[in-house]
């Protein structure tokens, strides 16, 4: 029995709509990226990016359980030495709610260049509105 690897013209990617609205935040991150990742379609391969685009809305509104809202920190460093930054979930979700759904989900997915084209067809928005309307996304219930 012979094991079929699909070619690229051979894979169609669609588009989805994930609600963050009071959405837990690792459930949001792990759904989106399965399907960045594409294993929800019976052609997945791990080595081939067979995955859909994934818009994720609400991004401000994602909730955070236990007292994460309060305890957990996103760290980056400038490269210089003693340039750690450390930013709080409430100070993050104040200044960059997008960037607190992307961090997560980019943890999920591989750390390859593989990883990266998948990450790119990533879309969040703090608000409801996304001007991906052409594509004709559908919703999907976390």
């Amino acid at each position: 029995m012979r094991t079929e690897v699909p070619s690229q013209h051979e894979i169609t990617r669609a588009w989805h709509v994930i609600d963050a609205n009071e959405a837990v935040l690792g459930r949001v991150a792990s759904r989106a990226a399965m399907l960045l990742m594409g294993k929800h379609k019976p052609i997945y391969t791990p080595s081939l990016d067979a995955g859909d685009h994934v818009i994720i809305i609400n991004a401000a509104k994602v909730k955070l359980t236990g007292g994460k809202e309060n305890q957990k920190l996103y760290r980056r460093h400038t490269g210089y030495p003693g340039g750690l930054i450390e930013t709080g979930a409430r100070k993050m979700r104040e200044t960059r709610p997008a960037r607190m759904i992307e961090l997560a989900v980019s943890g999920m997915l591989p750390k390859t260049k593989l990883g990266k084209q998948m990450y790119r067809k990533l879309k969040v928005y703090a608000g409801e509105h996304h001007p991906h309307q052409a594509q004709k996304p559908t919703p999907l219930a976390i």
